[in-house]
């Protein structure tokens, strides 16, 4: 199986949401390129990014 990390990027920044409410944003990391390097660090060779700015909201 093959695992890809994920990082959901809503105003500049990776979050998670809760339930995939956009009214329920945790940050967890100000950097997304800095969230990419983690991944690789950990092994990652591909990683799955989301746009929620430009998939909800229509601006990219």
């Amino acid at each position: 199986m093959i695992i890809y990390p994920a990082i959901d990027i809503l105003d500049g920044k990776v979050v998670r949401l809760r339930q995939g409410r956009l009214d329920a944003v945790k940050v967890s990391n100000d950097s997304p390129s800095d969230q990419a390097r983690r991944w690789q660090e950990l092994g990652a060779e591909w990683i799955h990014i989301v746009d929620l700015d430009g998939a909800v909201l229509g601006e990219p």
